[in-house]
C-alpha cells in the first residue's frame, strides 16, 4: 500500500471513510484499516483534528506566539527545558528553531490577561529560560492551507476617481 498517499489523503480530509480510502488506493478496506492502525501505533498518525475559525464564534479565544530564549544543558541540549515547557496545558504547539531565539511556543487561552499570567508566572520563571517575547495574534488569515479571510472583494477592485 502507498502509505504516503494514504497519509496525504487523510491529512487533507480526516473524515474520509475507509471505503473511500480503499477505493482511492485500490486496496481492501481491511488493509486500509490495518495500515491506519499500524501508523497510529507508530505515532506517524498522531491525531485527527478539526480546524475551527474561532473568530466566527461567540467564544473568548486568544492565541499568542511566545519567542523563548533558553540556555542549553550539558548532555541534554534543549530537550529537558523543552519538555518542561511543552507539558503545560496552555502550550498548543512548540518548535525548536535556528535564529535569534531557541523556541517558538503557540499558547492558547481565553483572554490576553490569562496568557500574560501564564507567561509571567509559569514560563518566564522556569530554570533555563533566559527570556521571552509575546506576540498576540490579532487576526488569522490562513491556517493549514485554509483561508479564513471572509473579505470577498477583489483585490484589484479600485475606487472610482472623480474630478
Amino acid at each position: 500500500m502507498d502509505e504516503k498517499l494514504l497519509l496525504s489523503l487523510i491529512e487533507n480530509n480526516a473524515r474520509l471513510e475507509v471505503t473511500d480510502l480503499a477505493a482511492a488506493l485500490n486496496e481492501s478496506e481491511e488493509n486500509v484499516q490495518e495500515t491506519l492502525k499500524k501508523l497510529e501505533d507508530k505515532n506517524v498518525i498522531c491525531g485527527y483534528h478539526t480546524l475551527i475559525n474561532w473568530d466566527k464564534t461567540n467564544t473568548d479565544h486568544v492565541v499568542a506566539l511566545i519567542q523563548i530564549t533558553a540556555n542549553p544543558e550539558r548532555e541534554y541540549g534543549y530537550d529537558r527545558i523543552a519538555k518542561k515547557i511543552y507539558q503545560f496545558p496552555e502550550v498548543d504547539t512548540m518548535y525548536l528553531l535556528s535564529g535569534s531565539y531557541e523556541f517558538l511556543a503557540v499558547i492558547q487561552g481565553k483572554t490576553m490577561q490569562e496568557v500574560a499570567h501564564f507567561v509571567g508566572s509559569k514560563l518566564a520563571c522556569l530554570e533555563g529560560v533566559a527570556g521571552t517575547a509575546t506576540l498576540f495574534v490579532l487576526k488569522q488569515y490562513k491556517r493549514m492551507g485554509i483561508c479564513f479571510d471572509d473579505d470577498k472583494k477583489d483585490d484589484n477592485e479600485r475606487l472610482l476617481v472623480t474630478p
